[in-house]
């Protein structure tokens, strides 16, 4: 029997709850700094499965997978990018083994660290980069692609397009804002969540929303103005686990996962339909998310 599209589900009246962190837990379990970590989806497997099955197992309904810099502008750094294919597809197809067949994989797609502003690439490129990353995402077992992290519109765009006119994977898109001095929110390149949420739902996003840079309280006024602009689109939000603090020399996140859930309903309210954490939040923080969802 076919799961049902996550849309669907999200428009039948339920929440969500996505997964957490993957990048420190890679560290944790001994990845190297300047190592690549979509390597790892096929030197170390079980230990990228690992880190998928927490999540399930924390009662997360969707996984990620670990490909966030698994495109091949990405991956040349590498020397890696003849191989973009492989390595999306084995990501994929962990996340989906830990998924199993009820809950969800939402396969990630990070910015490509280049600017079409700045001449570093050109349309053509990106949409083919894009490309080939999907339709590897969507061989590996993913149901949907989370194009996150991301801050400029024309990017967005061609990876929201390259997804939908290449494969029939559901598309999240969520972009990272900061608080500004005006007390309002932009991502790096200046765009504010309604300029956002307009232009990926014209460019056929399914799901729209806001990941890392903040934490869940800051979170509710994003989400109220993405809200503003289509009452109907599913919303995504990935949190962190706080705004970090940095203690001898380290990142530290302090929303402990009962400060996270303690959020949760303020966050629906303001329009959110799936929940999931970020920077700094684990198994622990999705399993009190996923607590304060069953109490609502």
């Amino acid at each position: 029997m076919c799961k049902p599209k996550i849309v669907d589900v999200v428009k039948s009246g339920k929440v969500l709850i996505s997964d957490g962190a993957w990048g420190t837990f890679l560290q944790q379990k001994g990845m190297q700094p300047g190592e690549c970590p979509e390597l790892w989806c096929v030197e170390h497997r079980e230990d990228v499965l690992d880190i998928a099955q927490g999540y399930i197992a924390a009662g997360a309904d969707m996984v990620e997978a670990d490909s966030f810099g698994g495109t091949c502008f990405k991956l040349e750094h590498y020397e890696l990018a003849d191989r973009t294919a492989e390595l999306n597809e084995a990501a994929a197809s962990i996340s989906r083994e830990a998924a199993g067949d009820e809950k969800y994989v939402i396969a990630s797609i990070g910015p490509t660290g280049k600017m079409l502003l700045m001449g570093d690439v050109t349309e053509e490129e990106l949409y083919n980069g894009f490309k080939e990353q999907a339709i590897a995402l969507e061989k590996g077992g993913a149901d949907a692609v989370c194009i996150e992290t991301m801050s400029a519109l024309d990017e967005a765009e061609l990876a929201v397009k390259a997804t939908k006119e290449n494969t029939n994977l559901e598309i999240i898109c969520t972009f990272t804002f900061e608080k500004t001095v005006n007390d309002d929110y932009r991502s790096m390149m200046g765009v504010s969540p309604t300029d956002m949420a307009q232009a990926m739902i014209a460019a056929g996003a399914d799901i729209i929303g806001t990941n890392c840079g903040n934490g869940m309280k800051r979170m509710i006024d994003i989400v109220k103005e993405l809200r503003a602009v289509d009452a109907n689109i599913p919303i995504l939000v990935h949190a962190n686990a706080g705004l970090p603090k940095n203690i001898d020399g380290v990142d530290v996140f302090p929303d402990t996962p009962e400060d996270m859930a303690n959020l949760l309903p303020g966050i629906v309210a303001a329009g959110a339909n799936i929940i999931g954490g970020c920077c700094g939040t684990t198994p622990a923080h999705i399993a009190a998310l996923k607590g304060a969802v069953e109490a609502l």
